[in-house]
């Protein structure tokens, strides 16, 4: 069961994300023969000009991508000692290839969730771009600058196999809800929970820690991250869905000069026209 709602609600995000950042495509005729060799050269001429030249980046070091990410926060972002980056998910490898593809060595740099919304951690030097499942809103992009989104996402509901809560209406008085502070799953906790007692955790794997502890009832966040937890143990299961029409974005400091955003919206664009976004998005969300 905690298998088909996961396939069913990633399904649905990646057809999300696939309208929200691509569009359509033009579609070549393999039998119209007018393009002559006057205007495929103009077009690579145009596409040459407009690569962004890496060492015009005004990066914290020098030939580096520096990542800021809340970690674990799987399957977006968890340490991995055999990753080049000592990182690994969906975000953190996302960002690998972008480096790669640009010439750049990749370092991640473990960080708090709301330094990263606010922009704070980007503002100080800390890191050139926070990836790190962070929902673009309205009060978000107020404070850091977003790419296109690269996935969408839905909030969820896990409690443990057996539980009395099945439903987002058992969240009554006397029960407690686990959630991650600065969050939009804490937002939607505090604008549909009214009964319950809401229990702000600072990092992403406090909240399971504090299910397991008993300190918790539930845990309403974000479903890839509940759906990944419940495959991974049995005692806990996803017992709901809230369809909350998000989307994530790699976010930066507001207002940069340089070409950063262009370079990460135009290396997203590759991804995926070249598939490596399907594969990647498989390796993480696909069927077992």
């Amino acid at each position: 069961m905690r298998r088909s709602i996961r396939a069913l609600a990633l399904t649905a995000a990646l057809a999300l994300t696939l309208a929200a950042c691509g569009g359509e495509e033009a579609v070549e005729d393999p039998t119209d023969d007018t393009t002559d060799d006057t205007t495929e050269e103009a077009a690579a001429d145009d596409d040459a000009d407009d690569d962004v030249d890496t060492a015009d980046l005004e990066l914290v070091a020098a030939d580096t991508l520096t990542v800021c990410s809340e970690v674990p926060y799987e399957p977006f972002e968890f340490e991995d000692p055999d990753a080049p980056s000592g990182y690994s998910g969906f975000d953190i490898d996302m960002m690998q290839e972008i480096a790669d593809r640009n010439g750049l060595e990749l370092v991640v740099v473990n960080t708090g969730f709301e330094g990263l919304t606010s922009g704070a951690e980007m503002a100080a030097g800390t890191c050139d771009v926070a990836a790190s499942a962070i929902t673009i809103t309205e009060e978000r992009a107020a404070n850091v600058d977003f790419t296109e989104p690269y996935c969408s996402a839905i909030q969820s509901l896990l409690v443990p196999v057996g539980s009395d809560i099945t439903t987002i209406d058992d969240l009554v008085e006397g029960v407690t809800v686990g959630v991650q502070s600065g969050t939009t799953g804490a937002d939607y906790a505090e604008e549909n929970v009214p009964g319950a007692e809401i229990r702000a955790y600072e990092g992403g794997g406090e909240l399971f820690t504090a299910l397991e502890a008993g300190q918790v009832d539930a845990i309403l966040q974000d479903e890839p991250v509940n759906a990944n937890r419940a495959d991974q143990d049995d005692n806990v299961e996803v017992v709901e869905t809230y369809d909350t029409g998000e989307d994530y974005g790699f976010a930066l400091q507001q207002g940069r000069d340089d070409a950063l955003l262009a370079l990460l919206n135009d290396t997203l664009d590759e991804l995926r026209a070249d598939g490596f976004y399907d594969e990647l998005f498989d390796t993480y969300f696909g069927e077992a």
